[in-house]
C-alpha cells in the first residue's frame, strides 16, 4: 500500500498538469504543435518503409536473395501488388480503359465492316430493313460482366486502397514480414498504438464526454439568454475538441471566410460519425437525426439540454411532412445555429459523393457547402456500418495511427427561380465533389442495403429496345 500510494503520488501531478492543458488548449482551440510534429513523424517512417518495400519487391523480382521470414506466398503476391498500381498508371497513360460502362448508358449502333464500293448500297438497306444482329446485345453482356467485376456503387462501400503500406495490418497490404527492419517498426509501431495511445486516447474521449453533460448540464441553468447562448457555444465547440483530441485528430480548414454564421444548412459529404465531430470543432451547428441508446444517446442528451437540436423518434422520422415542418421552424429563427445535415444519408468511403436527398433543399433559406476529405494514410475514417458495429469502428479508430483532414468550407448557395429541389441537390453535389476531389456519382447511397428501383431497370430496357430497333 505505501508503494502504490507513492507511485499514485508521482503520477498525479503530471497528470493533473495534462488534463488541465488539454481542456484549457481546447477551450481557446489552440495547439502546442504535437500531433502535427507526430503527423510529420509518421510521414518519414511511411517514406522509409515504401522505400524499403520497393527495394525488397526488385530483389524477389529479380530472382535475388530473399529474407527467410517473408510470409509464405510473398513473391506473388507482393509482385501484384507492388505492379497494381503502375499498370494502372500506364493504362491510364496510354488512353486505354480496362473498364467503361458508356456502352450502356450511351448505347450506339453496331454494324459490320464493309467496303467502300459496297457502302452506300448497305445503309440503304439498313434504312429499309433493320434486322436483329446478335452483336447488338454484345456491349451490354460486356457492360453486365464488367458490373459483375467492378460496379461503380458496391466499390464506394468498401475502405480506399492505398498506394503505400501504412503499417497497419488492417489494409489491404501486408508487408510486416518483408524485412527485419520494417517488422521491427511495425512491432513498435504496434505497442505505441496498442499500449500507450489507446489507453490515452479512450481516456480523453470519456473526458469529453463528461465534459459535454456536466457543461451542457450547467448551461441550462444559466438565467439570461446571451450568456446562455455564449457558453452553450463554448461547451458544443469544446466537447467535441477533446472528443477529436482522442483520435489525435489534425484538421485544417480552408476559406474560413465562408464559415457558416447564420441560420440555414450546413451540408456536407458523409464518410462517418467523426464528421459532425471534425467539422464542430469549428463552429457550432444543430443537430438532426433519430434519438439513439448507448454513447450516441447521452450525447445526444447532453447537447439538446443547452442548445436546439432536433431528435426524432424513429416513427416520425419516416414521416417527411413532419420532418419538413421542424427543419423550417427551425430555420425561421435567426438566432438558431445552422442545421448540420448529410443528405447522402449514408456514409460513403471519401473517394465519390453519391446521390442528396432533395428534403433539405426544399425547405428554403441558405445552403452552406462543406467539402471533407480524409487522409487514408494515418487512418481509414470510413465506417461501413453493414460490417462494423459503434463499438467496433471506435475500437479500430483508436487503434489507428491519426485521423487527418481537409474541410473546405463554400460560398453559400441559394436555389435559383424555376430550379427544382433535385437540379438543387444536384448543383450543390457537384461543387462539393469538385472541391473535394471527389467522384461526383448519380447513384443512391441506399444501394447498399436495398436493391435496385424498378424505374432504373425499365430505363435500360427502353434503351435496349430502342437500340434493337435502331432509333
Amino acid at each position: 500500500m505505501p508503494l502504490i500510494s507513492a507511485i499514485l503520488d508521482i503520477i498525479y501531478l503530471p497528470f493533473s498538469v495534462f488534463v488541465f492543458l488539454l481542456v484549457s488548449l481546447s477551450a481557446i482551440n489552440k495547439s502546442v504543435g504535437v500531433r502535427r510534429a507526430y503527423v510529420k513523424l509518421l510521414l518519414k517512417v511511411f517514406e522509409y518503409g515504401r522505400q524499403s518495400i520497393e527495394t525488397a519487391s526488385e530483389q524477389i523480382k529479380d530472382g535475388g536473395p530473399v529474407v527467410e521470414n517473408i510470409i509464405d506466398g510473398y513473391k506473388v503476391n507482393s509482385a501484384n501488388h507492388s505492379s497494381q498500381y503502375e499498370s494502372n498508371d500506364k493504362s491510364k497513360s496510354n488512353g486505354s480503359v480496362l473498364i467503361s460502362r458508356d456502352s450502356v448508358l450511351q448505347p450506339t449502333l453496331q454494324t459490320n465492316h464493309t467496303s467502300a464500293k459496297d457502302g452506300v448500297e448497305s445503309t440503304q438497306k439498313l434504312k429499309d430493313e433493320i434486322n436483329f444482329d446478335l452483336e447488338t446485345c454484345l456491349d451490354y453482356i460486356r457492360t453486365g460482366v464488367e458490373a459483375i467485376i467492378e460496379d461503380e456503387v458496391t466499390s464506394r462501400f468498401e475502405a480506399e486502397e492505398l498506394k503505400s503500406w501504412n503499417l497497419l495490418t488492417r489494409t489491404n497490404r501486408h508487408y510486416e514480414f518483408i524485412s527485419w527492419k520494417i517488422t521491427l517498426i511495425w512491432m513498435i509501431g504496434f505497442t505505441i498504438r496498442y499500449f500507450i495511445l489507446m489507453p490515452l486516447r479512450v481516456f480523453v474521449c470519456f473526458l469529453g464526454v463528461a465534459v459535454a453533460v456536466v457543461t451542457n448540464s450547467l448551461v441550462a441553468f444559466l438565467p439570461f439568454q446571451f450568456l446562455r447562448h455564449y457558453c452553450a457555444d463554448l461547451s458544443y465547440k469544446l466537447s467535441f475538441r477533446l472528443i477529436t483530441a482522442s483520435l489525435s485528430a489534425v484538421i485544417k480548414f480552408h476559406n474560413t471566410e465562408y464559415k457558416p454564421k447564420a441560420s440555414g444548412f450546413c451540408v456536407a459529404n458523409h464518410t462517418s460519425p467523426l464528421d459532425v465531430g471534425v467539422l464542430s470543432t469549428d463552429c457550432t451547428f444543430s443537430l438532426i437525426g433519430q434519438r439513439h441508446g448507448g454513447f450516441l444517446g447521452i450525447m445526444q442528451r447532453a447537447l439538446a439540454r443547452a442548445s436546439p437540436h432536433i431528435w426524432f423518434e424513429r416513427g416520425e422520422a419516416k414521416d417527411r411532412h413532419a420532418v419538413a415542418e421542424r427543419l423550417r421552424q427551425h430555420v425561421s429563427d435567426p438566432s438558431n445555429p445552422p442545421i448540420l445535415i448529410f443528405p447522402e444519408g449514408t456514409c460513403i468511403n471519401n473517394t465519390s459523393v453519391m446521390q442528396f436527398k432533395k428534403g433539405s433543399f426544399e425547405v428554403g433559406g441558405v445552403i452552406y457547402p462543406v467539402a471533407i476529405k480524409y487522409d487514408p494514410r494515418f487512418g481509414d475514417a470510413f465506417w461501413n456500418s453493414s460490417k462494423y458495429s459503434m463499438i467496433q469502428y471506435l475500437y479500430m479508430m483508436m487503434t489507428s495511427w491519426a485521423i487527418v483532414c481537409d474541410v473546405w468550407y463554400l460560398p453559400p448557395m441559394y436555389r435559383q427561380e424555376g430550379e427544382s429541389a433535385v437540379d438543387f441537390a444536384n448543383r450543390v453535389k457537384s461543387v462539393i465533389a469538385k472541391q473535394g476531389g471527389l467522384v461526383d456519382l448519380v447513384w443512391d447511397g441506399q444501394l447498399k442495403r436495398m436493391k435496385p428501383k424498378k424505374e432504373w431497370k425499365e430505363m435500360q430496357q427502353i434503351e435496349f429496345t430502342k437500340r434493337l430497333k435502331g432509333d
